[in-house]
């Protein structure tokens, strides 16, 4: 019985400790919401500004402002960037994966260093290229960066566990390329891809610096640089830049919330090789 009556309280104690850690991380979405519905030039929250009824803050960042052609910008760039790096990805790590061609060691260890580069290094080279190729200002040059060697690496990951003799069964009963890939591979590979859609769309959603740079017409504004701007436009009331920073949120949020399942699934299999 003491046994027992001890495991208890630790097992108490352990819940208010993670309780409070979980409290913690969700503290800051709390204050957002909260704030947002304020009209407060400071980052104090008042009981007695704050109304639920009030929305007024929403309306006027969806409708008075640049903010819903934003949202939609960021929508069609996050859209396009998951679908390109998703196919491209998958069908890098096939061939890096499932096919023999020389050099294919030396370039995959090539191209799996280009993660070490930061970002901020190859700004001003690919800033310089995309405006020689007049593509600033452009959906495609928002899309194009996010797809990179994480996503080869991901994939390439949980194809070494699809077994090879699947995909010589097909090719001896004829099957080409393409219809391997496209039949076979590609459904094997949900989990994974699923993992790397929320990857792309976060990173795609968050994403500041480069739209920032290649960007100047405020109709192709994506939401983060909206967002920034809000001070700006709205002078300093933290009520709107909450109310636009819920916003920004809901959408990942929602995202993996749906697929939190298959994402989980994706991320523990592409680790185990077969």
């Amino acid at each position: 019985m003491n046994g027992k009556a001890k495991w208890g309280i630790w097992s108490v104690l352990a819940f208010l400790v993670i309780a409070f850690f979980a409290l913690l991380c969700i503290f800051p979405f709390i204050y957002m919401i909260l704030m947002s519905f304020t009209q407060s030039s400071t980052l104090t929250i008042r009981l007695s500004d704050m109304s639920f009824s009030n929305i007024s803050n929403y309306y006027y960042v969806l409708i008075s402002s640049n903010f819903t052609r934003a949202l939609v910008n960021s929508i069609i760039i996050a859209g396009f960037s998951c679908f390109f790096n998703c196919l491209i990805s998958a069908m890098a790590a096939y061939g890096f994966g499932k096919k023999d061609f020389p050099g294919k060691r030396f370039i995959f260890s090539l191209y799996m260093l280009t993660l070490m580069v930061p970002g901020q290094v190859t700004l001003i080279p690919v800033f310089v290229i995309m405006r020689k190729l007049n593509l600033l200002n452009t959906y495609f040059s928002l899309i194009v960066l996010i797809i990179n060697a994480f996503g080869v690496f991901l994939i390439k990951q949980f194809m070494d566990g699809v077994p090879d003799e699947l995909l010589e069964a097909a090719q001896i009963d004829g099957c080409p390329d393409y219809r391997i890939f496209l039949n076979i591979v590609i459904p094997l590979l949900k989990p994974v891809l699923v993992s790397l859609t929320i990857f792309t769309f976060v990173n795609t959603w968050n994403n500041f610096l480069w739209p920032l740079v290649a960007v100047t017409k405020s109709e192709m504004y994506t939401l983060t640089v909206a967002l920034s701007l809000l001070k700006t436009q709205y002078s300093v009331n933290y009520g709107f830049i909450m109310a636009g920073s819920a916003i920004t949120f809901i959408f990942p949020f929602v995202l993996y919330v749906v697929l939190q399942k298959q994402f989980v699934e994706g991320i523990a299999l592409s680790g185990v090789k077969g």
